[in-house]
């Protein structure tokens, strides 16, 4: 995981949020330098462009660690990666600049290792942002600079480079797998049924019939597909163009889906919650499809346990969906306590208050942990990123005076900065291929596959059911004629 990384600490409690404090107790200090303004010895504004210069190293200054982080984050909401990068070395060039070679020697010298360590930062905490070929021509053309002055800074560069060169080679792998076992799974589920009862499809109980086992391989998903996401997209996944710049480049990026680990994330919670409600929908006998829902409450429980909150609610959401929720008969032959104790867990009400103190606890716990298993938090995702979201569109990102709301970065930064501590943690649990394969590829249900499959296992209990059910029977008969 890059240095970079331990920013929880920077940011356990918002800049922001000490200020409001600080403001019970005695008068503040708003202080101006230049076009950069602090309260209380806090950045919480300034004009892009001084923030911009702010970045920039010299002989004797280096920006705070969580500035870079914080300002490299968010300054995609106001300029592309790429041209906040060109604006960079061309400032760390031209300060440095005399007309003396000799000088211009020296001060390269004196300043190349400070400029390779912001660099470095850059790559290894946003390295898909030089995905773009243009990034990577500035951190060539930086890195002969540099040799003019320094050529220990020089070899540093040279390091730097390959080691971002393999962190987007494993990205690039990544996808095409991702791609492959999305393929895999593609495989229409219209035969499902007629596999289930020929035997050819298993279920997951006859792939892992041990609660505690399944959800460890659920973890492994989880933190793997965790761990490619780059903190830059929850900030791509909803960034705007900056009201004050007329050019049309910003607005086409945030076009460009630059979110596709996070979408990928995203679809896998969709993926096993419908992976739930197949593998409880399709058995044709009750106590097959009781012994299911049972299972997966204990995997709910034991994913709790570990920390996984982000499996725990997809086997939720699975469960309650309507073809599953509906099963009466099989719910009656299921002890519900348990998956009450779950669901009240995660319970939305007052802003899902019950999860968020769970998620607490586990983040307390992983900072005190003495192992890996310990040290495991998974969020629920979704309301992370609508944490993420509500946090920026409830705060404007820029000040009437046009100047730049650092408060809103550091908050922004602060949450963040949380995930990429969760997402480091190594997966302690040994992996099971064939468990790892099946929930992964498996072939699952559509909704409407779902409520066909949930009606033929116990039939429609009232007029309406009976309308849907004729209805899907059409649509499913009018598709296979299609295909055929």
């Amino acid at each position: 995981m890059p240095p970079t990384t331990p920013y929880a600490g920077k940011f356990s409690t918002s800049t922001y949020n000490n200020n409001i404090n600080l403001h019970k107790y005695h008068q503040p200090m708003e202080v101006s330098y230049g076009d950069m303004c602090y309260h209380d010895n806090s950045l919480v504004s300034g004009s892009l462009e001084a923030l911009i210069q702010h970045l920039v190293p010299t002989v004797d200054y280096y920006p705070d660690r969580s500035y870079v982080f914080t300002f490299l984050l968010s300054s995609r909401l106001f300029l592309h990666p790429y041209e906040l990068m060109s604006r960079l070395c061309h400032l760390c060039v031209e300060q440095h600049r005399s007309g003396d070679l000799l000088l211009d020697k020296i001060r390269i010298r004196d300043v190349a290792p400070k400029i390779v360590q912001l660099l470095t930062e850059w790559t290894e905490t946003f390295p898909y942002d030089f995905r773009d070929e243009r990034m990577m021509l500035c951190l060539k053309e930086m890195s002969h600079h540099l040799a003019r002055g320094d050529e220990y800074s020089w070899r540093a560069m040279q390091q730097m480079t390959q080691r971002l060169i393999r962190r987007l080679a494993a990205l690039g792998q990544y996808e095409e797998a991702i791609a492959t076992l999305n393929a895999s799974a593609a495989e229409r589920p219209t035969a499902l049924k007629a596999k289930q009862q020929n035997g050819q499809r298993n279920d997951v109980l006859s792939v892992c019939d041990d609660a505690f086992i399944l959800a460890q391989q659920l973890t492994h998903i989880e933190l793997d597909r965790l761990s490619f996401i780059g903190p830059e997209e929850f900030i791509q996944a909803f960034g705007m163009k900056d009201p004050l710049d007329n050019h049309k480049v910003g607005l086409s990026f945030f076009r460009k889906r630059k979110t596709t680990n996070l979408e990928a994330y995203v679809a896998w919670f969709n993926r096993l919650s419908y992976l739930v409600a197949t593998d409880i929908c399709m058995p044709v006998k009750k106590k097959h499809r009781a012994r299911a829902l049972e299972f997966f409450i204990d995997v709910a429980r034991e994913c709790y346990n570990i920390g996984n909150f982000n499996s725990l609610m997809a086997i939720i959401t699975g469960m309650n969906m309507s073809p599953v929720s509906r099963l009466k008969k099989t719910w009656s032959k299921v002890n519900k306590d348990k998956f009450d104790i779950l669901e009240h867990q995660m319970d939305p009400s007052s802003n899902f208050s019950n999860y968020r103190t769970a998620l607490r606890g586990a983040t307390q716990r992983s900072i005190t942990a003495h192992s890996n298993q310990e040290k495991i938090v998974i969020p629920f995702f979704s309301l992370l990123i609508k944490d993420i979201y509500f946090l920026n569109e409830g705060c404007a990102s820029r000040l009437p005076n046009g100047h730049v709301n650092f408060e809103k970065l550091w908050d922004l930064a602060k949450q963040v900065s949380e995930f990429l501590v969760w997402r480091q943690v190594m997966c302690p649990f040994e992996r099971d291929r064939k468990i790892l394969q099946y929930l992964v590829t498996t072939p699952v249900f559509t909704e409407d596959e779902l409520h066909l499959a949930s009606y033929e296992t116990e039939g429609p209990g009232n007029h309406l059911e009976k309308d849907s059910r004729r209805s899907l029977r059409c649509g499913t008969l009018l598709l296979f004629t299609l295909l055929t």
